[in-house]
Parts: C-alpha cells; structure tokens; sequence
C-alpha cells in the first residue's frame, strides 16, 4: 500500500496494444502525481490480441524511463485494484465529446463504489486525438504503417503477431450489399467500433 502522503493514480485500461496516446497521458500524469500505476484488465470479454501478460510487458518497456509509473494487471472491479494499490485517483482519457458519455456514466458509477476515489480526464496531445487501439490494429492487420502511432516495442509485437499475409487476404470481403453489425455498448447501448 502506498504512503498516504503520496499521490497515487491509476490509469485503467485495456491497453491492447498500448498506444502514443496512452503514453502521453500516461507521461501528462507523471508531471501531476507522485506515482501512477497503469492498471491492465485481464479482459477476456474484450477478446484482446495479447494476454495481459504481454500486455504488461510491452507497457512496462514503453515507460521504462518513468520512474514513478509502475505496471499491474486486474481482473476484478478497478476501483478494487485502485485500492489495493492506494490510489486516490482514477484517471481516464478524453480524446472528444464522444468518449465524454461513456467516461461520464463509468465515472459516476465508480464514484457511487468507491466514493474516496476521485476521477480525473487529462486530453491527451492533439495530435492523439483520433488515435485508439481498434484502428491500430485494423490498419497493422491491413500491411499499413503504425510508426509513431505506438511505442516501437509495440510496434515490434503487433508486426510479429500480425503479419500481413494473416490479414486482409485472409479475410472475406465485406459484402456491399450487406452492412456490417454495429457493436453496441452493454452499458451505453451507443455504437462501438
């Protein structure tokens, strides 16, 4: 447990794969609190590329040089892995008033399970404002260049387990005549990606 003079956050997600825009606020709350801990969800539901484990791995190698930023992983409630590492503070990431309903909602009801544990939004660099770890993904599945989109062990990684003969060719075309299935949040009912 942290000591209760020092301030602690935790940055949750499910980083897959973690991007320069987790990094960047990842760096952005370095400056602001004393330790940040970024939180990786075990995640199964999410149907991730890489286990947590590998996860962690390539997080811990992007922030290698933050000596305040340490790496965990959570399979439980992240208000739970929030205490257990004595966080006063959760933070989240705003990239646009898009992601504000559903940061919004999640913040509420973390606040009503755990009302000693504040949420902070911190807006990443403008230029990671359209950058999430669905469209990396998508264009390293598709051959495209992902370099400054990710940190270059992440980079590394996601080439390996995605090489483009597994992608694009691999896949059935979308028929044009058949629109694709909208995902939709289980908490928001709004269209994910």
């Amino acid at each position: 447990m942290a000591m209760t003079n020092q301030r602690t956050a935790v940055f949750p997600g499910t980083f897959d794969p973690f991007t320069n825009g987790h990094l960047d606020l990842t760096r952005r709350a370095a400056r602001i609190f004393d330790r940040v801990v970024i939180a990786v969800a075990e995640s199964t539901s999410k149907g991730t590329l890489f286990d947590s484990a590998a996860r962690c791995d390539m997080i811990r190698a992007s922030v290698k040089s933050m000596r305040r930023v340490e790496v965990v992983s959570f399979s439980d409630l992240v208000v739970n892995c929030a205490r257990r590492v004595g966080a006063q503070v959760m933070i989240r990431g705003l990239r646009a008033v898009s992601d504000f309903e559903f940061e919004f909602q999640m913040a509420l009801m973390n606040r009503r399970l755990a009302p000693g544990i504040e949420v902070v939004f911190l807006m990443p660099s403008q230029k990671f404002t359209y950058l999430n770890s669905t469209l990396v993904k998508e264009i390293a599945r598709l051959g495209g260049t992902i370099r400054g989109l990710v940190p270059r062990v992440v980079e590394q990684r996601l080439r390996a387990r995605l090489r483009p003969s597994d992608s694009a060719a691999a896949r059935p075309p979308v028929s044009a005549s058949k629109p694709r299935a909208t995902r939709r949040s289980a908490t928001t009912g709004r269209a994910r990606p």
